[in-house]
């Protein structure tokens, strides 16, 4: 049986408009997490991952997935949200892949939230898919983009951030309930 999110945009009070700006919200705090970074080679250190797992945690598997589309989808029109600012170039570079990875993560990161959000567990679980999904697009399109081998895209573009993205989808599971509850504010106030 599905169970559903508790607090969140698919609550049958919540309007299309409400929904949509959460989907934004989440477009912009991925653009502003890109700001946040350490600029390592030939992948840089953002706090992006923490803002794509929030968005199919707090936002469920659809509107998390838009958020990420969104925020892609600007990039491709050329606008420069990514962490280097340079627009569409980004999705052809060494990160390509792990900005289109955002939004499968999203995705899937909601999609497993939907069926047990409420232990903190499972959604830490969930998050740390959203993880290798990332990991996974963007190691491939790395080793394509670079003519290296997996082994070598993974040392460079991932194995840095195993352990901060670790805790990244811990803390993104600990701040869902309470993102979801300011929703539910929100939510009853509009």
């Amino acid at each position: 049986m599905l169970r559903t999110l508790t607090n969140t945009p698919h609550h049958p009070a919540t309007t299309l408009s409400q929904r949509l700006a959460w989907v934004l919200a989440f477009i912009v705090l991925t653009a502003l997490s890109s700001r946040v970074s350490i600029p390592l080679e030939p992948v840089p250190f953002t706090l992006q991952v923490l803002v794509v797992l929030l968005s199919g945690l707090v936002l469920g598997a659809r509107d998390g997935a838009l958020s990420q589309l969104g925020y892609v989808g600007l990039i491709a029109l050329g606008l420069p949200l990514d962490a280097r600012g340079l627009g569409s170039a980004a999705l052809f570079g060494p990160t390509g892949g792990f900005l289109m990875g955002f939004i499968i993560s999203a995705g899937l990161v909601g999609w497993l939230a939907e069926r047990g959000a409420q232990r903190l567990a499972w959604r830490w679980l969930a998050g740390l898919a959203g993880v290798a999904i990332i990991y996974l697009f963007g190691v491939l399109h790395l080793a394509a983009y670079a003519d290296l081998t997996l082994e070598r895209a993974w040392e460079l573009g991932a194995q840095p951030f195993v352990l901060l993205d670790v805790v990244k989808a811990l803390l993104a599971a600990g701040l869902t309930e309470t993102l979801r509850a300011f929703l539910s504010q929100s939510r009853t106030k509009g």
